[in-house]
């Protein structure tokens, strides 16, 4: 097949060029050119996405059997690839987010859930926040037609080539070593995806031609936090490391040591009534079509390797500047404000 990725270079596009060339599709990416480099083997057009004259040069004498869109985030960015590629592309699938839906992560999800009310010709830049990947979906299935799109809704994606940081973050604090503080439940479930299974699923749904939604995540209760905890030690650990359970309570009190869940420990979810289903969205209808997804030990080896290999290349862009503007966020805590909440642990 003939597959154009918008995106296609880093972290979930570059999960789908890898998946695509291994399986010997004929792939081209469409991107800036700034986050990293394209692989070997893909036609590369660069363009900015936001601009109606790049996207036709794009299509110009080109066709394609299926189109992967896994950098929109805007709805009307969304809306003018769906509109120029009608026509030129067969199959569309749209990767968004379970943030699109209106009640995650208070309640449980699937994919009859309503989602936030985001109209699809929604002005660049509102509403603020997650809610924009709603719009994004209706611009896509209105302007490329609901029998030919399939609309991944993503959980949190982990694995090499990250660039969230938050896998990263606990393998790297682990080989520092020392006390690291383990935060909450030890027995609360969480749900992350290997973005090479991501990948993989969404490719076989694509080449069956698959239309209508899927939630893509791994399924629930199929990891502990501790057991991620635990096997981060045991991948990247240094011969010091050692986990200090610290409750909730203590992390959620008011005052300067207070943590933000996500962030400052990434994955952290704490008991709280607005965070009760941020890990029980339901898989049945992914797992149905074929979802399998690796132990987490498997990524997060593979993740450390990476880590340890990655070299200079992975903190500039693709012209070897350092600093560029859509870096990653920085995740984790700051070492002072971990060392302050584990003073009373001994």
């Amino acid at each position: 097949m003939k597959i154009l990725l918008l995106g296609g270079s880093s972290f979930l596009g570059r999960a789908y060029a890898v998946e695509a060339l291994a399986r010997g599709h004929r792939v081209t990416t469409f991107n800036r050119g700034r986050s990293a480099a394209d692989l070997p083997g893909v036609e590369s057009v660069r363009g900015e996405r936001d601009s109606a004259d790049d996207l036709a040069r794009l299509v110009d004498g080109r066709r394609w059997d299926a189109v992967v869109d896994t950098s929109a985030q805007q709805p009307a960015q969304a809306a003018l690839s769906a509109r120029l590629l009608h026509g030129r592309a067969d199959h569309y699938t749209f990767v968004s987010s379970v943030h699109a839906f209106a009640d995650w992560p208070a309640r449980v999800i699937d994919e009859g859930s309503a989602l936030h009310p985001c109209p699809a010709d929604t002005p660049p830049g509102r509403p603020p926040g997650n809610t924009l990947k709603a719009g994004c979906e209706r611009a896509v299935l209105a302007g490329f037609g609901a029998g030919r799109t399939l609309v991944l809704n993503s959980g949190l994606l982990v694995g090499p080539h990250e660039n969230g940081g938050r896998l990263p973050w606990w393998l790297e604090r682990m080989a520092r070593g020392g006390r690291v503080l383990a935060p909450g439940d030890p027995q609360r479930t969480m749900q992350v995806i290997d973005v090479r299974d991501f990948a993989s699923f969404g490719l076989d749904l694509l080449t069956a031609g698959t239309a209508g939604r899927f939630v893509t995540t791994a399924p629930p209760g199929r990891l502990r936090f501790g057991e991620w905890l635990e096997t981060c030690r045991a991948v990247a650990g240094a011969a010091d490391t050692e986990l200090v359970r610290v409750g909730d309570g203590q992390l959620l009190a008011e005052g300067p040591d207070q943590v933000a869940p996500w962030t400052e420990l990434p994955f952290w979810a704490p008991d709280l009534p607005e965070l009760a289903g941020a890990w029980l969205a339901g898989t049945a209808r992914a797992e149905a079509a074929g979802l399998r997804c690796r132990p987490f030990a498997e990524t997060a080896r593979d993740t450390w390797e990476w880590l340890r290999t990655r070299g200079p290349a992975e903190d500039t862009d693709a012209a070897g500047r350092k600093g560029r503007p859509d870096a990653p966020v920085r995740q984790g805590i700051e070492p002072a404000k971990e060392r302050r909440l584990l003073t009373p642990y001994g």
